[in-house]
C-alpha cells in the first residue's frame, strides 16, 4: 500500500500544509495510507485530520517513518547533515545552483532517497500542477506596499506576521494607508499574466495602486528596462531560469530613479539566474526589507515563504490543485511523478 506521511514544518513562521483533511479523506478512499504529524504551528488543526481516521504521529517523527513511506512537506528540512533515505515531496530549492541545494543533494545521495520537487511537478504541457503563486504575489505586494509606507514615514518596514484572512490583510493596509489618502505609489509587475503576478496585481488594485502589467512580450527584447526605474514599486514575479533577462542591474542603486521598493516575490537571490542584481540574500519576517542604498533610498523585500502570511487560504488553494496528482502516487515512475524524479536524477 502506498503510504504518504505528512510531516510537520520545522521552519519559523511556517503554518501551511500541502493537504487538507478533506484531501486526506480522498486519499484514504483511494486506498492510500496517510499519516499526519501533529504540529504546534499548522494553521489547520490536528482535529480535522484525526476525524478522517488517518494515523496521527508525533511532531517531527518522520525521520523514523518506515523506509517505504513518502514524506510530504513544504519547506526546508532540518539542516543537520544527516543522510536522507526516504523519498520526499517538498520544495527543495536545489536545482539552480544554490549552495544550500548542493548540500541537500549530497544528503540524498548519501542516504539513497529522492526529492519529488513541487516546483518541478509539471504536466505534459510543462506547466506546474500546483503552486502557491497567487498568494505569494498577493502577500508580496502587500509587504512591498508596507515598505513604501514606512519610507514615507522616514523609516524601514517593521516585522510582519500572519493574517487570519486576505480581508484582514487588506484592512491592515487600509489603516496604514489612511495618512496617504491623496497619494498612491505606482507599481510595475513583470510576470503579470502568471499566478504570482495576478495575485500581486489583485492586491495593488484593491489598494488603489495603479499597476503597469508586463509579461513575456514586454521583456522579449532582453533589456535593459529603464521603465522599471520609473515606478515607485517593482514586483518581480518571474521564476529565475537560464535566459531570464536582468531587470534591475547593480548600477540601479546609484542611477537616477523613482524606484524605491523592489518586491522580489520570485525570491531566488543566490541563483545564478537571478534578474535582480542589487542584493544577494533573502529577507525575513523579522526584517522584511534590506536597505541596499540610502540616498535615494532603495529597499528590497524578498521573503521566501510569503504565502504563510495567509496560511489557511494558501493551504486550501494549494491542496485543491495538488490533490489530483497525489491520487496517482501509486505510479511514482510515471506522469508528473516520473518527470519530477527524472529532474532529480539529472541534478544528482
Amino acid at each position: 500500500m502506498t503510504h504518504l506521511w505528512v510531516r510537520s514544518e520545522s521552519r519559523d513562521h511556517e503554518q501551511r500544509v500541502g493537504v487538507t483533511p478533506e484531501g486526506v479523506k480522498a486519499l484514504m478512499n483511494a486506498g492510500i495510507k496517510v499519516t499526519v504529524e501533529e504540529s504546534s504551528s499548522r494553521a489547520i488543526g490536528i482535529d480535522g485530520y484525526s476525524a478522517t481516521g488517518c494515523e496521527i504521529a508525533l511532531e517531527g517523527s518522520w525521520t523514523d517513518a518506515p523506509r517505504e513511506a513518502i514524506i510530504f512537506g513544504l519547506k526546508e528540512l532540518p539542516e543537520d547533515g544527516t543522510p536522507l533515505p526516504h523519498r520526499h515531496i517538498m520544495f527543495g530549492h536545489a536545482f539552480k545552483g544554490q549552495p544550500s541545494g548542493r548540500v541537500l543533494l549530497d544528503r540524498f545521495k548519501a542516504g539513497g532517497g529522492a526529492i519529488y520537487d513541487l516546483e518541478y511537478l509539471v504536466g505534459e504541457d510543462g506547466r506546474r500542477v500546483a503552486a502557491f503563486g497567487y498568494w505569494a504575489g498577493y502577500a508580496g505586494a502587500a509587504v512591498s506596499l508596507m515598505c513604501w509606507i514606512a519610507q514615507q514615514n522616514g523609516s524601514i518596514v517593521e516585522p510582519v506576521g500572519v493574517y487570519a484572512s486576505s480581508k484582514a490583510m487588506q484592512d491592515d493596509l487600509n489603516e496604514r494607508m489612511a495618512a496617504f489618502s491623496d497619494k498612491r505609489p505606482s507599481a510595475l509587475i513583470i510576470g503579470a499574466l502568471g499566478r504570482v503576478g495576478t495575485g500581486g496585481a489583485d492586491l495593488c488594485t484593491s489598494m488603489g495602486v495603479p499597476v503597469t502589467k508586463w509579461d513575456m512580450a514586454e521583456t522579449a527584447s532582453g533589456g535593459p528596462f529603464p521603465e522599471v526605474l520609473d515606478h515607485d514599486i517593482f514586483l518581480n514575479c518571474i521564476l529565475a531560469r537560464p535566459g531570464t533577462p536582468v531587470f534591475v542591474p547593480a548600477s540601479a542603486k546609484t542611477t537616477e530613479r523613482k524606484l524605491s521598493v523592489i518586491g522580489d516575490i520570485a525570491c531566488d537571490p543566490d541563483s545564478d539566474f537571478s534578474p535582480i542584481k542589487v542584493y544577494d540574500r533573502v529577507t525575513t519576517w523579522d526584517a522584511p526589507a534590506l536597505r541596499v542604498h540610502d540616498d535615494p533610498v532603495l529597499d528590497v523585500t524578498a521573503i521566501d515563504n510569503l504565502p504563510s502570511m495567509l496560511p489557511t487560504e494558501a493551504s486550501e488553494d494549494f491542496s485543491s490543485q495538488l490533490l489530483p496528482s497525489l491520487l496517482t502516487l501509486d505510479a511514482l515512475d510515471a506522469g508528473v511523478w516520473g518527470r519530477a524524479k527524472a529532474t532529480f536524477d539529472e541534478h544528482l
